[in-house]
């Protein structure tokens, strides 16, 4: 859903970049009392791997096809700020790296594809698990219903600025049903990867999943064979520091995850147009689309300039995509921690909490 340039006019391109500069903002310091020294890595990760499954288009109807947006899945894993930030950084990398979404357009991307998906993926989330049996199920049960809902909710709040600012003259009706439609099917593609992913994780360290937070089990005793919640005033005992090296292996393990699926498995996405695409297209609103600012980037259209081979070309491309990202986002996050450290010496502590 990569807004290109020339579809939103300049001075409606111009306030969806005071509204997204301003989303960044509150979610800069939003994102000091989400990151801690594990997840502050792990966010830069999270990122990384918004941009490698990007890169995975799947198949949802005769000659359209979409790809993951990552508010959802950011929101839940690393917290609804820290959300908005990762995706931001996957569309700053994509942008002025490889000429993918408008430069001129890209808040109206942010606004959509990361403030958007980010607000109404982890607002529907939280109400989901507070009404659900705390169980590890019911967070990926809940993680599903909210990827599936925030992506027609995006392309909702595409349509609502592009009857603002929309560069050519189509019944917005039109744009409404065909855009909120074809993504409805591609929500169910998120939603799938999403709990997938988060079930992924929660399997193996739930006290890294922000969503999963505050969702532990009563402690239990057992009594003459039936389990007995412990009595109120009798205190739980702390729960054990998680080693370093867990945390670590986490990480590697997903950083691998994502450097394979952008360096080799990218090679089978489908080459349909995506869901933006394809509507615009169909319906006339692409007439006045601009050539991309850098188009002459060695790494535009995901392709490596100078190599000939198709597959290594966009393999490498992937490669060098997921590497950027993770630092770039790494050092977005370990800055944020690290202010937040400084105005605050107590908050290194690192909080602990299962499912």
């Amino acid at each position: 859903m990569h807004v290109p340039d020339g579809f939103i006019n300049a001075p409606v391109s111009v306030a969806a970049g005071v509204v997204a500069a301003g989303a960044v903002a509150v979610s800069l310091r939003g994102a000091r009392r989400e990151l801690d020294e594990r997840t502050a890595p792990l966010a830069g990760l999270v990122a990384a791997f918004i941009f490698a499954v990007q890169m995975l288009n799947f198949p949802v109807a005769a000659g359209t096809s979409g790809h993951l947006l990552g508010g959802a899945l950011a929101a839940i894993l690393v917290g609804p700020y820290t959300g908005v930030l990762c995706v931001s950084v996957v569309l700053l990398m994509q942008g002025i790296l490889f000429a993918d979404g408008g430069l001129t357009a890209l808040g109206v991307n942010i606004t959509v594809m990361a403030v958007v998906t980010s607000v109404v993926a982890y607002a529907t989330f939280r109400g989901l698990v507070k009404v659900l049996p705390k169980k590890r199920r019911s967070v990926t049960a809940s993680a599903f219903v909210a990827a599936a809902i925030s992506v027609p909710a995006a392309a909702f709040a595409f349509t609502l600025v592009y009857a603002i600012g929309g560069t050519t003259d189509v019944p917005i009706g039109r744009v409404l049903t065909a855009m909120v439609g074809v993504h409805v099917l591609i929500g169910l593609g998120e939603a799938a990867i999403t709990a997938f992913t988060v079930g992924a994780v929660i399997a193996v360290r739930p006290d890294l999943v922000h969503g999963a937070r505050g969702l532990t089990r009563k402690l239990q005793l057992r009594v003459g064979g039936e389990l007995v919640d412990v009595a109120p005033e009798q205190p739980e005992p702390a729960l054990a520091p998680v080693p370093s090296h867990r945390t670590r292996n986490v990480w590697l393990t997903g950083l691998a995850a994502s450097l394979v699926l952008a360096g080799g498995v990218s090679f089978y996405a489908s080459a349909s147009p995506d869901g933006l695409e394809k509507v615009a297209a169909d319906k006339g609103i692409d007439a006045k689309v601009e050539e991309h600012a850098a188009a002459d980037s060695p790494l535009a259209d995901y392709g490596v300039e100078g190599i000939s081979d198709g597959r290594l070309s966009g393999g490498l491309a992937g490669v060098i995509g997921v590497g950027v990202t993770v630092v770039a986002g790494t050092g977005v996050f370990w800055a944020v921690r690290r202010r937040r450290t400084d105005e605050d010496p107590s908050a290194a502590a690192t909080p602990t909490a299962s499912v």
